[in-house]
């Protein structure tokens, strides 16, 4: 009952915020970000290690900068996401540009479904908008991690399936796009890919921004299991509340690609993104906190 109150009291207050116009939610997002940055000092710590250990050639200055834009970033992120609770399809498609999309739709056409790997980077959710530029019949597959609150899961799920959507859960993912294929479906399936993994999840190392990183390769595994090509989505912040994202081809074939190569291959796109313009990836997650140490110790 309580979990089940906490949802409809959190739905109602989101509800209710996404009434306002973006202007009136970035004048709210600044005095957030005066809370969180200055009084709160939500994750400062967290967020000055990563940023340290990820630019030690940055100066003390250029670090702080880069620290100020990115609670600047988050708060908008947050009132972003609770915006599309009400945001209309024709919006969100006027602020978040896709670009070639061509060799997107053509793979689609191609070989049935493609997969999208994507980082927690700029507007990231907003590419639930996709199904907007596919054509009529194909399926835009969102794989997620549910919540422990069913509530709040239900309200994401409900959240990110406006726009056509189709929400599978990460454990059923195979059995799910195995289905579909069957059922004469095409789709792009999108997967968050620079999540930290778990001790069972840690598949893959690599270096990444300096330190050694532990990397899910489901979705890798998932290209391979339906040979579908595998495209990076590279995000760009055009400015607030607008966002541009290229599908960067990664290979049409990953059967013959080598184990790890496209999970390599990922990070190394998304860690030219991150140079490119380093406020506007999550630096508040704990990315480091799994070591190759503590997965030999558990394996």
């Amino acid at each position: 009952m309580k979990s089940k109150v906490i949802y409809w009291l959190t739905y109602a207050g989101m509800w209710l915020l996404a009434l306002l116009p973006f202007r009136a939610l970035y004048a709210l997002s600044d005095g957030m970000c005066f809370l969180m940055h200055r009084v709160i000092r939500y994750r400062l710590r967290v967020v000055r290690a990563n940023l340290h250990r990820a630019f030690p050639d940055k100066s003390r200055d250029e670090l702080r900068e880069i620290e100020r834009k990115f609670y600047h970033y988050l708060c908008d992120y947050l009132l972003e996401e609770v915006k599309t609770l009400r945001i209309s399809l024709e919006e969100l498609v006027r602020r978040m540009e896709y670009d070639n999309k061509e060799a997107f739709l053509e793979m689609i056409r191609k070989h049935g479904g493609i997969i999208l790997l994507i980082p927690h980077y700029a507007n990231f959710e907003w590419i639930i908008g996709m199904g907007s530029i596919m054509r009529a019949g194909d399926v835009p597959v969102q794989v997620y991690k549910p919540l422990h609150n069913p509530y709040l899961d239900k309200m994401f799920k409900r959240i990110r399936s406006r726009f056509g959507g189709y929400n599978v859960p990460k454990h059923s993912t195979a059995r799910e796009l195995v289905r579909l294929y069957r059922e004469g479906k095409r789709m792009a399936v999108g997967l968050i890919t620079d999540q930290s993994p778990n001790v069972n999840e840690a598949h893959y190392w690599t270096t990444f921004l300096h330190q050694e990183t532990g990397f899910m390769d489901g979705a890798e595994r998932l290209a391979k299991l339906m040979d579908f090509p595998v495209f990076y989505c590279e995000l760009q912040r055009l400015g607030r509340g607008h966002c541009k994202v290229e599908f960067d081809l990664i290979t049409e074939t990953p059967r013959e690609t080598a184990d790890g190569e496209i999970t390599e291959c990922f990070a190394r796109r998304l860690e030219q993104t991150i140079r490119r313009d380093p406020p506007y990836w999550f630096w508040s997650h704990k990315r480091w906190k799994l070591k190759r140490e503590d997965v030999v110790k558990h394996g």
